[in-house]
């Protein structure tokens, strides 16, 4: 059979370190495994538009294996044409990628390798957290330039002690999140999730749930998305919800770009009303040279703390995924039973609540 992946180009620095892993050039460590079984593996980072070796390939490949940080979009149209698929694989966490229900429609089961990346993603957003309230990057930047003025960056620095952080989403992520914020003494911890918190680990944070968002949002000094993209999710921090932000508020988003609108928060960014936006995800990926995200900042020229898409990426987390990944492929392949917690299409039904409420 065919198994085709589409991950991101490493250069010269996939050639010099093996040990990532979810590039082309090392191919998750799985060409001669899949090759030993006499299978076929196309491994490209070609994914946009009709001559790509993504939409070239998905026609008769058995198994597609994508990745967050470079995503080949299995839209439904692609779906109609991929007569022999059977499987999708997402190396790492998070499959809105793909056309979930037409995967559903077309009974092509979708996994991903669950719990692969919350670790290191939740380091990231507490980083961009402290990098955010301490007004680090302009600070930095002044340091490059040869300057010298204490003033002009204390001015907009903080400490994250005494401040409200929220968590929109408390999953495996956003739980760890809460986790790794108890030492910091926070004024509260907050979470909003469509399904509460067992009893005993809030208790264990000390996290206080808020069932409206608009109402979590403006008691909040820090907001942190850490939800998957779906249909209920896209677009949901937007204009409107930002006015229910309080002044000078931070937002961190490292689940999905296209969760919050990129020109609303760009202007809520520019105008001040946020102090800081950080992320390391874009509602388009890799991003356009001109997305304003890149580029944008608050009136006292800081406040942007965005990132190529690499939180759940680290070497740690490649090796995990790889790992995960291979671990799938073989219970494919030799008929066992997936991992619960991996599935999040089976056949023709979905096994997640992850992706919305079904």
């Amino acid at each position: 059979m065919k198994v085709l992946a589409i991950l991101y180009k490493g250069g010269d620095a996939a050639k010099a370190e093996p040990r990532l892993l979810g590039t082309v050039e090392n191919e998750l460590g799985l060409r001669q495994y899949l090759e030993s079984l006499g299978h076929e593996y196309v491994v490209s980072d070609s994914k946009e538009g009709p001559d790509s070796d993504f939409q070239k390939h998905i026609v008769d490949a058995e198994i597609l294996i994508t990745t967050p940080f470079h995503p080949g979009y299995l839209t439904a149209d692609l779906f109609e044409r991929a007569d022999n698929l059977k499987l999708c694989v997402t190396a790492g966490v998070g499959s809105d990628h793909i056309d979930l229900n037409a995967a559903v429609k077309k009974s092509v089961q979708v996994l991903e390798v669950s719990g692969s990346n919350v670790v290191s993603v939740a380091e990231h957003v507490v980083m961009s957290i402290l990098l955010l309230v301490r007004n680090f990057v302009p600070a930095h930047e002044m340091i490059e330039r040869g300057d010298w003025e204490v003033s002009q960056i204390a001015r907009n620095a903080f400490d994250l002690e005494g401040k409200v952080v929220g968590t929109i989403g408390a999953g495996r992520i956003g739980y760890r999140v809460l986790q790794r914020l108890v030492p910091f003494d926070c004024k509260e911890l907050l979470y909003y999730d469509y399904a509460p918190l067992p009893e005993a680990a809030a208790k264990t944070v000390k996290a206080r749930r808020v069932e409206d968002l608009k109402e979590l949002v403006s008691q909040c000094d820090i907001i942190t998305v850490n939800c998957p993209l779906h249909d209920g999710t896209r677009g949901l921090i937007n204009e409107e919800l930002l006015r229910h932000f309080k002044k000078g508020a931070y937002l961190v988003n490292t689940a999905r770009g296209a969760i919050c609108d990129k020109d609303a928060v760009a202007a809520a960014l520019k105008s001040g009303h946020l102090n800081g936006y950080a992320g390391d995800v874009w509602n388009v990926q890799p991003a356009p040279k001109d997305h304003v995200w890149r580029t944008t900042k608050n009136p006292l020229g800081g406040g942007n703390g965005m990132v190529p898409h690499y939180s759940g990426t680290t070497l740690d987390a490649q090796k995990r995924y790889a790992d995960g990944v291979k671990g799938i492929l073989d219970n494919y392949l030799s008929g066992k039973s997936q991992e619960p917690q991996n599935v999040i299409v089976g056949i023709g039904k979905y096994e997640t609540k992850a992706y919305g409420q079904r």
